[in-house]
């Protein structure tokens, strides 16, 4: 059996959706891209939710979050240090150019 998924099955593939709630009290819907682990730190790689794939763009934004723990449990920070975006971003793009077969020439 072949790991590789038909164009059928991606088509009926579910994305993995987190919903947060902003500083307004406001439901966000996220769609998971990736998460990964940078120096003993978990992230993910989402991007806002569209339900109508019509509506997808292709340079949708990319959003890093940092999960953490406190007293009250797990959390979720948009990661907006400089240097903390940078290093973890490029963890970020290396991944999703294995997972999605992208070459420089497709950036250009």
């Amino acid at each position: 059996m072949s790991d590789e998924l038909s164009p059928e099955m991606l088509e009926e593939a579910t994305p993995d959706l987190l919903t947060l709630e902003d500083e307004d009290g406001k439901e966000v819907t996220f769609e998971v891209i990736d998460a990964t682990e940078v120096n003993g730190t978990r992230y993910l790689a989402v991007i806002p939710y569209q339900e109508d794939p019509e509506s997808l763009q292709e340079d949708a934004e990319l959003i890093l979050m940092r999960i953490g723990t406190d007293d009250e449990g797990e959390y979720m920070d948009i990661v907006d240090d400089d240097e903390e975006l940078i290093t973890v971003g490029k963890v970020f793009e290396e991944r999703l150019r294995a997972m999605y077969d992208i070459d420089d020439s497709e950036l250009q």
